[in-house]
């Protein structure tokens, strides 16, 4: 990564933000929690205040000194140091300030893709095609031929079916891809025979984005969905395990035979009444709606529908990607027969985005679309990023810290049996579920006091979204300060 120009053009630029960032990047994580006030403290309160008067967010749980957050320890606006176990939902990859992703914050490749951001789709940077190849397709799931970039997991998947949708139609018009002048004419109508009635499939408990098009597919909350008005797609069930899994081999089975046999009535029915699926969109973990995972053999027998009916798989990797499963994408645990036809991505990737096989990509011009089509300074984090996964050896570390997170969430199910249960996880992708969601709640709470943050999903899941560098010490504070919670319930 180059300086010079910043030497040269603005060399008051590079002093400060040295003197800024080294600071940061020099100190060290904290050994312990430490918690100085209630959370929130009465500056987030403060700062609530302030910012109702601009803007409604109720959804604000505490301000934040990022300044303060250091590796796998977020500062509150008040001081309090809490162990994080939810990473800014679950979108921090290797913590606050990780020196790797400072040191690329203060390059040239990042100060000129800020100051001169492209609209990537007209204007791209000379270096676009070789920034692609070299940082986002190193990292490809097998089977994937291209890459688009994208803003956000929303648009990644809205964008996603837009593909499903345009291939399809291209093959029910038998290849042909040019438009008739009655496609052209009848589209601006909103009629046939240029918008064709199509649908995806989707399931009870997914999430996959807030704009109308992923709400449509997205069935985990209901103040989700309230009040919009959405396309009516069919959404089937999404197995639901017992656990431990090898106990309960056979049930799950059952399970997975079941939910596909609804998938494959589903895929007849949409045919039937003339509004055909043109894919089926799933998560590997459902990880708003409960962390519900799905098995490699039913995202095998998912995959094997859409080849025997002619459609796509569209895997939603938004926030099981980027490495937290111990790979790079959770779907690799899979050993899916012919590798993706399309995966999305976003959160602890840095950047979002679609990857998918070639004979997926728009046959026009601006059909998959926007301003800027992605953002060129997340690729220059996100380079570092997977510079320092690949040093750090962080993949196993994951996999190695996950196995001891699983197996004390095992235990201490087996210590409170009427507490919690159902422990279960991939890497440090983990959860556990309560017996309420009071229970659940106050759990929460009650570790926030301890300084240990954490996220929910579902109505009982209490779920861990750990950095990347969470390690055996993060996990012991978690372990002791959950037992402690839980002892007292």
């Amino acid at each position: 990564m180059r300086r010079g120009l910043l030497r040269s053009a603005c060399p008051w630029l590079l002093k400060g933000r040295s003197a800024a960032t080294q600071a940061v990047a020099q100190a060290q994580e904290p050994s312990a929690p430490s918690v100085v006030t209630a959370i929130p403290g009465p500056r987030s309160n403060q700062l609530m205040t302030d910012l109702s008067q601009v803007q409604a967010m109720a959804s604000v749980q505490f301000f934040v000194d990022y300044r303060a957050s250091k590796g796998n320890y977020i500062v509150d606006a008040d001081g309090n140091q809490m162990l994080d176990l939810f990473t800014n939902i679950s979108s921090v990859p290797l913590g606050y300030n990780h020196p790797a992703l400072i040191e690329a914050a203060s390059t040239e490749d990042m100060v000129m893709s800020l100051v001169n951001r492209p609209a990537l789709g007209v204007f791209p940077n000379q270096d676009w095609a070789s920034r692609l190849k070299d940082v986002l397709m190193g990292v490809a799931p097998r089977g994937a031929d291209h890459i688009i970039t994208m803003m956000c997991g929303t648009c990644s998947n809205e964008n996603a079916m837009k593909l499903l949708f345009m291939k399809y139609a291209e093959n029910e018009r038998g290849g042909r891809v040019d438009f008739t002048e009655e496609e052209i004419a009848s589209v601006m109508q909103g009629k046939a025979p240029g918008t064709p009635q199509m649908s995806i499939i989707s399931f009870h408990g997914s999430f996959h984005g807030r704009s109308m098009g992923c709400l449509s597919i997205t069935h985990s909350k209901p103040i989700h969905l309230l009040d919009i008005p959405l396309m009516g797609w069919p959404a089937c069930r999404f197995p639901r395990y017992k656990y431990p899994l090898e106990e309960n081999q056979r049930e799950n089975l059952a399970e997975d035979a079941s939910c596909l046999a609804e998938v494959e009535e589903t895929i007849a029915s949409q045919l039937a009444r003339g509004c055909p699926a043109a894919g089926i969109i799933a998560e590997p973990m459902q990880a708003e709606g409960g962390d519900f995972h799905g098995s490699a053999n039913w995202f095998q027998g998912l995959q094997d529908l859409c080849k025997k009916h002619g459609i796509h798989l569209i895997i939603d990797e938004v926030q099981t990607g980027g490495g937290a499963t111990g790979k790079m994408w959770m779907h690799e645990h899979f050993n899916l027969h012919d590798g993706i036809d399309i995966v999305t991505f976003s959160k602890k990737m840095l950047s979002g985005g679609i990857y998918h096989k070639a004979d997926l990509a728009p046959k026009h011009a601006a059909r998959i679309f926007n301003t800027w089509v992605g953002e060129p300074s997340k690729l220059v984090l996100l380079e570092a990023m997977l510079k320092t996964i690949r040093r750090d050896q962080l993949l196993e570390q994951v996999t190695r810290v996950g196995a001891e997170l699983q197996a004390g969430l095992e235990e201490l199910q087996q210590r409170f049996p009427g507490l919690v249960h159902s422990a279960r996880g991939l890497g440090t992708l983990c959860a556990i579920d309560f017996a309420s969601t009071a229970a659940r709640d106050r759990t929460v709470g009650e570790l926030r006091v301890l300084g240990v943050h954490t996220g929910v999903c579902g109505d009982v899941t209490l779920r861990f979204r750990p950095a990347l560098t969470f390690d055996s010490n993060h996990l012991a504070i978690l372990l002791d300060r959950l037992s402690t919670v839980l002892s007292k319930m």
